[in-house]
């Protein structure tokens, strides 16, 4: 039921005007950060159509229908042919696809083009989610522009990103996109008490460090975080107070190793989050405004540092590396380059 989902308030007003209207797309094009509940909604409105007993536009979540329609198998990562079909929940007409490794296969989105041309099998309409639709190559976009252009009156396509200008041109201009904003902070801190059991101080910690992303919020292991972020402190201190090369490269060969690779991604984050910190102090002063407020005192006395750093090449730079994963970059490499260059700056 969307009542029941977190944030974007604007998002739900204008699916109930759909619903009320009868004038869902055929096609529409979910658009925002990761984690902010893109592909909730999309299986919201799809129940609203499946569900046996609907109220006002929303999905009973009670009936048969919808607790089918929520019920996924997804396949096991290395299972590449079951990567190649649309993926149906329990009910037969609510199906996803999903991408293998980065990308969505092309005979995925054959596969969907046949199967948008079935008449229903239960519900008024059928309903395809195409998660991470960045992830098509030209042949896989291609292919669903067939469908497109001439979806079938029964059929509804929803594609969801994070995103939308490495689309082609064509395919957005056949949806109708919905753009979803950040989740206020209190809204997700609320979330994380009320429905997840978190303490306050866990529930504060997470909802700042979720940039706005319920998803994000939703995973946080505070506990694991702050294990974490005291490691990635002492390399924002020593590349501000020390520029230690050596220590850092044994930091990165740390990371790097094999029981903290899978852990990489959310060390680069920890570590943007405590430069970001920095920089806010250094330039305003105001705690409030802090991820890590929790430790204001120790960025605050980094941030006083009268040193030579360049805080915001150091931002630029996790930046341009985060954006290089995409393309299978040698992390360790990468994590070397990045220190050294901050130790040099």
């Amino acid at each position: 039921m969307f009542r029941n989902l977190v944030g974007n308030e604007h998002i739900k007003q204008t699916l109930h005007h759909l619903i009320s209207k009868s004038r869902v797309p055929n096609s529409l094009l979910f658009a925002g950060d990761e984690g902010v509940g893109k592909r909730r909604f999309a299986c919201e409105l799809a129940k609203a159509f499946i569900c046996v007993e609907p109220s006002s536009g929303e999905a009973c979540d009670v009936c048969a229908a919808c607790r089918r329609a929520d019920v996924f198998a997804f396949p096991k990562p290395d299972d590449r042919d079951a990567y190649k079909r649309v993926i149906f929940s329990d009910h037969p007409d609510i199906g996803t696809v999903i991408p293998y490794n980065r990308n969505i296969l092309v005979d995925a989105v054959r596969h969907l083009e046949s199967e948008a041309n079935f008449r229903p099998y239960e519900a008024p309409a059928r309903f395809f989610i195409i998660d991470d639709a960045d992830k098509m190559n030209d042949a896989a976009s291609n292919a669903l522009l067939k469908t497109l252009e001439e979806p079938p009156p029964t059929t509804h396509i929803f594609l969801i990103t994070s995103r939308p200008d490495s689309l082609l041109p064509t395919i957005r201009s056949r949806c109708q996109m919905l753009r979803f904003a950040p989740v206020h902070g209190e809204e997700i801190e609320r979330y994380l008490i009320d429905e997840r059991a978190f303490t306050h101080d866990e529930a504060r910690l997470a909802a700042r460090l979720s940039r706005g992303s319920i998803g994000r919020a939703v995973s946080i292991n505070v506990e694991k975080f702050r294990v974490r972020r005291e490691k990635m402190l002492a390399v924002t201190a020593n590349v501000i107070e020390a520029g230690d090369r050596a220590a850092l490269l044994r930091i990165s060969e740390e990371m790097n190793d094999a029981k903290n690779k899978d852990s990489f991604e959310d060390n680069l984050d920890t570590l943007q989050s405590l430069i970001h910190d920095v920089w806010t102090l250094r330039l305003s002063g105001d705690e409030t405004r802090l991820v890590n407020t929790d430790l204001a005192e120790e960025l605050a006395r980094l941030a006083e540092y009268h040193g030579s750093v360049d805080l915001p090449s150091w931002l630029a730079a996790i930046d341009t590396m985060r954006e290089n994963f995409a393309v299978n970059i040698n992390r360790k490499i990468a994590a070397d380059a990045l220190f050294v260059s901050m130790a040099s700056v």
